[in-house]
């Protein structure tokens, strides 16, 4: 007998857990929309001596310039 309580007491607590499941009736369904991770691009890192090399150029250009008119 005791062994019936038991499972008697088992199926009256997984009964009365299992009606938790069903809360909130038929109501609509909330959805809520996808969240998007918002992708923040770094900007390129700007190289602050990027006139350096068109300066030596023009330089080099100008050194040779010079030295064909002394010969």
């Amino acid at each position: 007998m005791r062994a019936v309580k038991t499972f008697a007491i088992a199926a009256l607590a997984a009964a009365s857990f299992s009606t938790a499941a069903f809360a909130g009736g038929f109501q609509a369904e909330i959805v809520e929309p996808p969240v998007v991770p918002v992708i923040v691009e770094p900007e390129p890192a700007g190289s602050s001596y990027g006139w350096v090399l068109p300066v030596v150029a023009l330089a080099a250009l100008a050194a040779l310039a010079y030295t064909q008119t002394q010969e």
